[in-house]
């Protein structure tokens, strides 16, 4: 055996499933969008955004005189939040429910087109009151309820750019975002409930503005009614502010190049980078991949993306792609074990979801309750699954399918990132032929491709860097405020080309395998194994329900494989269990990608969106004091990880 087999071997056999039949009739896009999108990118792209509603239509598709720097569509005018609700309204769609609000407590509320276009109209108004105009920012720091998506719609409405800070940051960095922003308006909320509790949000929103002068107002949503600490002439009951307005208001169109919004990638070190996305670009993409990838049908199907809307998942795929196609979808609160471990499944059964968005640690973290949860639930309205967020582990990915999807469901595992805007990689449900653990294809109308260091395309079979080598419409525009950081982050690497950060390879077929950050590369004695491939191995282990992987110094290797896994139930950490994992992963990757080291552990430090964070785990395994940890949902998971040092590992060879 090779050093390194592929992914695509990692499973005993490979396996290929071909999309449902009736689905393939009827789908959305078909085979022969990507001839058309090859033969003519920009054209294809023109006709997308004629799914769109403009006030001045494009003449001018892509503008790339100045590259990096691109303008799509820029002659063109629309507005947003009139393209997410309006338009829905004026076709006669308003008695549809856009949002089926599910809150943590067992609270639900369900809000129709017509009601949200009230409520949009009233908060932009309230904002225009508070001084809101076009070009100002908006931060937003708000539990998942439907007043986020309210007040994100509100900025647009009016012009005005939203920097959503993720309601689990600390006022540290909620300051940090504010400042750079140098954001007008807060929005948040007294708190949220997560965990069969309430959480209070706005002590940390008054520590981080009580450093600034220039937030002149914050707008507060009263969802628990805990008590609320209060400045008078500041701060604003968000009840109070939009009862009072009208529910009528005349969306501006504004330039197809009008920042929307600014969200801050959250670096492990430095300065958080703040993405700028604009409009008419950002939503074409946005819409048209929710349109083909979940095969949307807006008058029959019930969507939900289980994902928060302080990310980018959420903007694109709970906010402007689901909103502009005119989805029902579902919106929930709380934590997938609140009160039970199948408060997801039941969700579900009670709403009929026919496409569920989730991230593949939310499904490991399935695996590891049990395959007989599910079980107990009615799932049997889904016809579209869906991975985001990380590479997908082909365990997981058959898991999904078996057990959510009754094994006749497409998954469509997506690769994108906060950068891109919107999905870049991935299946079209009633075209592709998946297979566990790739994102396999670019969509129609994409360009990415897999390069050696020098920046060579590499041959199927070949592993490498994934690159974007054409400009797309939802790509960002710049880092705000720093030009010249956006150029040398993602443009300096490879000449002409957008370096996405991310390992990839290819197979055989020339499908796209994702291996992760780059930075999550670890060199073996001068071997690159991805930490993606080794815990993938992992996890098709029968005894292993999770894993996460890093690289440690070494002083022989360079770098060790030290192995962090959380056993299945009747597991029990032993040396001939480490020696079994060990052996198994060599067997699948070959023996240098055997972990030097192999710590169980009850839990793995991960965010509140469920990213694992690699580098506490890699401080432990360095022996280095811990680095920030107040982003993890549980910080007292470290102490537990710390006090099983030093693990046994086995052998070395």
């Amino acid at each position: 055996m090779s050093e390194r087999s592929s992914i695509a071997n990692m499973l005993k056999e490979e396996r290929k499933f071909a999309p449902p039949a009736e689905l393939a009739a009827h789908a959305n896009v078909k085979a022969d969008a990507y001839e058309r999108a090859r033969e003519d990118r920009l054209g294809f792209w023109a006709e997308q955004a004629r799914r769109l509603s403009w006030e001045t239509e494009p003449t001018e598709t892509l503008d790339w005189s100045n590259p990096p720097f691109a303008k799509w569509f820029a002659d063109g005018k629309l507005n947003v939040a009139y393209n997410c609700v309006d338009r829905h309204v004026e076709a006669g769609n308003g008695d549809r429910v856009a949002i089926h609000f599910e809150g943590e407590p067992g609270d639900s509320r369900s809000i129709t087109y017509a009601q949200l276009k009230d409520e949009v109209s009233r908060a932009a108004n309230g904002l225009i009151e508070l001084g809101v105009g076009k070009g100002d920012r908006v931060a937003v720091y708000l539990p998942m309820i439907p007043e986020a998506v309210t007040a994100m719609l509100a900025c647009a409405r009016i012009g005005a750019m939203h920097s959503v800070v993720f309601g689990g940051f600390s006022a540290d960095a909620i300051a940090a975002r504010i400042a750079d922003a140098d954001a007008k308006v807060v929005i948040t909320a007294d708190g949220g409930y997560r965990r069969g509790k309430p959480s209070a949000l706005k002590p940390a929103v008054d520590a981080a503005v009580s450093r600034f002068e220039t937030v002149e107002h914050v707008v507060v949503v009263r969802r628990t009614g805990e008590d609320t600490a209060w400045t008078e002439g500041r701060d604003v009951w968000w009840h109070e502010l939009t009862e009072r307005q009208s529910a009528e208001h005349t969306p501006e169109a504004f330039e197809a190049e009008q920042p929307l919004f600014i969200l801050y990638t959250s670096g492990t070190t430095g300065k958080p980078k703040g993405i700028l996305h604009t409009s008419g670009g950002y939503l074409t993409q946005a819409s048209f991949t929710h349109h083909a990838v979940f095969d949307l049908k807006p008058e029959t199907d019930v969507y939900w993306c289980t994902a928060d809307i302080g990310w980018v998942t959420g903007h694109s795929y709970i906010v402007y792609g689901p909103l502009s196609n005119g989805a029902t979808q579902v919106m929930y609160e709380g934590t997938p074990d609140t009160p039970h471990q199948g408060r997801f499944w039941e969700i579900i059964q009670k709403y009929g979801v026919t496409i569920l968005y989730a991230a593949p640690t939310a499904i490991r973290t399935f695996m590891k309750w049990g395959d007989d949860i599910p079980a107990k639930f009615d799932l049997s309205s889904l016809r579209v699954l869906g991975s985001v967020g990380e590479p997908i582990n082909p365990e997981a990915w058959m898991w999904y399918r078996k057990n959510i999807g009754h094994d006749k469901t497409p998954i469509v595992d997506t690769w994108w990132q906060t950068e891109t805007g919107s999905m870049m990689i991935s299946p079209l449900p009633g075209v592709t032929e998946t297979k566990p653990g790739s994102a396999q294809t670019p969509l129609p109308g994409i360009s990415a491709t897999v390069v050696d260091d020098e920046g060579n395309e590499v041959g199927n079979g070949g592993g490498g860097y994934l690159v974007l080598t054409e400009p797309w419409p939802s790509m960002l525009r710049t880092i705000w405020g720093d030009d010249q950081r956006f150029i040398d982050t993602y443009w300096s690497r490879f000449e002409g080309k957008y370096f996405a950060g991310d390992g990839a390879k290819k197979d055989e077929d020339g499908d796209i395998w994702l291996l992760g950050r780059v930075d999550d590369v670890m060199l073996v004695s001068g071997h690159n194994i991805s930490t993606t491939e080794v815990e993938s191995a992992l996890v098709s282990h029968p005894a292993v329900a999770e894993a996460a992987v890093v690289g440690a110094a070494d002083q022989t290797t360079g770098q060790a494989i030290v192995a962090f896994v959380i056993l299945r139930g009747s597991a029990t950490e032993s040396e001939d269990l480490v020696a079994d994992l060990r052996n198994h992963v060599g067997a699948t990757l070959g023996p240098i990608a055997k972990p030097k080291r192999i710590m169980a552990v009850a839990e793995l430090p991960k965010t509140r969106s469920g990213k694992i964070m690699r580098r506490l785990l890699r401080d432990v395994a360095e022996n280095r004091e811990l680095g920030d940890v107040t982003t993890l949902t549980d910080s007292s998971v470290m102490d537990l990880i710390q006090s099983k040092l030093p693990a046994s590992g086995g052998s070395d060879d």
